[in-house]
């Protein structure tokens, strides 16, 4: 657990639109794009009472590394740039930053404290005007400081971006070892940035689309169970898991309502597939779409009134809208090509989504249809998950000829798309909410 302390200085100490076929437009593509960046300086941070005195450099590395993914800033150090004293965290020279080139300054310091655990400073300076602009500090367990590195991040992103911070959060995705024909899939969970990862299962059957709950602190999936897919819901915390649905049923493509009280799933039966909602602790699954084809990919809208879908009742895969209970379904894709895996996005005004037309390319469109942007150029580009904050789209990318799978991330922008590290190949992966 992280304790958040606010302070101000260090003197202070640290206190419904159905769309027609005449609607459609050809959908933009921006994948090329690149967005200005902030010059940010972030030097290492000066560690006090004997504490080991890298650790101040260790956090800035992950503090600057941290703002550099998310291609709003140029970050200067903490290597090749001057360092400074503690006294000087909160007073800083400002002229001499300025003639380093950065706009910007993110300084601290890391203090142990009696308990062991540690405090960590975060301070930002607009270095143009020579002021501060927002401090705070994170008391952490010794062996968390990376979490305070990544809550000072997303101070700094917010601050100066505007946006909902994001980067203090985790993914989960399928981790997939060994050769094509025999691969081991396992559930494998991280920081946003790769690290502290662990897995969650053993890779005795196949898994696919885990997604996490609106807490974080479950996640349904789809696993084996007699060669039969099934969906089960695990705590992250215990790593027990649980069948959804008993009996036979062939059920995938689970994932949580926004309360976090249901689990909106398919189910394959009679010859044909659906889509079933039921109670996140069980209970009798209640049906919500019956069209021919196969209706699948289901996602809540945020205030759990809608739900996006993909289907093929139109004779392609399309994607359309109906309301939390099953009614008012409707259309909202008519582009080229076919449209998979739709995701609502947080803040209720984007839909992203695969599209099929030759290659597999991420992109985002208005949550009652149109304005239509695709984001990334890849050969097989898949599977898209949403940043907490809505600003940024995680999907697995598939090289032309390679058969393995990588983690990658996108601006809604647009730009280049940056590779989330993993040891292995990745896929499916789901981004979690910002941790408590």
């Amino acid at each position: 657990m992280i304790r958040k302390l606010a302070f101000f200085s260090l003197a202070a100490g640290l206190a419904t639109i159905a769309y027609s076929q005449e609607q459609e437009e050809p959908p933009e593509v921006v994948g090329g794009s690149v967005r200005s960046a902030q010059t940010i300086a972030v030097p290492a941070m000066p560690t006090t009472g004997g504490a080991a005195g890298n650790l101040g450099r260790q956090i800035s590395e992950v503090i600057a590394s941290d703002l550099r993914s998310t291609g709003s800033f140029l970050p200067l150090g903490p290597g090749g740039i001057p360092t400074y004293s503690f006294e000087q965290a909160g007073s800083p020279t400002y002229p001499e930053w300025r003639n380093s080139g950065a706009g910007a300054l993110v300084s601290g310091y890391v203090e142990p404290r009696p308990d062991g655990r540690m405090t960590v400073a975060c301070i930002l300076h607009d270095v143009t005007a020579g002021r501060q602009l927002a401090s705070q500090g994170f008391v952490v367990a010794a062996d968390d400081w990376r979490r305070a590195a990544h809550k000072c991040a997303d101070l700094v992103y917010s601050r100066l971006t505007g946006e909902q911070p994001f980067l203090d959060t985790r993914i989960v995705y399928v981790a997939e070892t060994g050769p094509k024909t025999n691969r081991v899939k396992r559930i494998a969970l991280m920081d946003s940035d790769g690290s502290n990862l662990r897995y969650l299962t053993p890779g005795r059957t196949t898994v696919t689309m885990p997604r996490f709950s609106p807490r974080g602190d479950r996640l349904v999936y789809t696993g084996t169970l007699a060669r039969k897919p099934r969906v089960f819901v695990l705590d992250v915390a215990s790593g027990r898991e649980r069948l959804l649905v008993p009996g036979g049923a062939v059920t995938f493509a689970p994932r949580f309502s926004p309360d976090g009280r249901n689990i909106v799933f398919s189910w394959a039966r009679n010859g044909n597939t659906d889509i079933y909602v039921v109670d996140a602790n069980g209970g009798t699954p209640r049906r919500l779409t019956s069209a021919p084809g196969a209706d699948t990919s289901p996602s809540y809208s945020p205030d759990g009134s809608r739900i996006v879908f993909e289907s093929e009742r139109s004779g392609t895969q399309q994607l359309y809208v109906m309301d939390s209970g099953g009614g008012g379904q409707r259309r909202i894709s008519f582009g080229n090509g076919r449209y998979a895996s739709p995701v609502w996005s947080p803040r209720g005004d984007l839909i992203a989504f695969t599209r099929i037309a030759g290659s597999f390319n991420i992109g985002v469109m208005n949550a009652g249809g149109g304005a239509t942007r695709i984001l990334t150029d890849g050969w097989q580009d898949e599977g898209p998950s949403w940043a907490p904050n809505g600003q940024f789209v995680l999907f697995h990318r598939t090289q032309r000829g390679s058969g393995n799978a990588t983690l990658h991330a996108v601006h809604i922008s647009g730009g280049p798309a940056r590779r989330i590290p993993t040891p292995q190949g990745g896929s499916d992966p789901s981004w979690s909410p910002l941790k408590n």
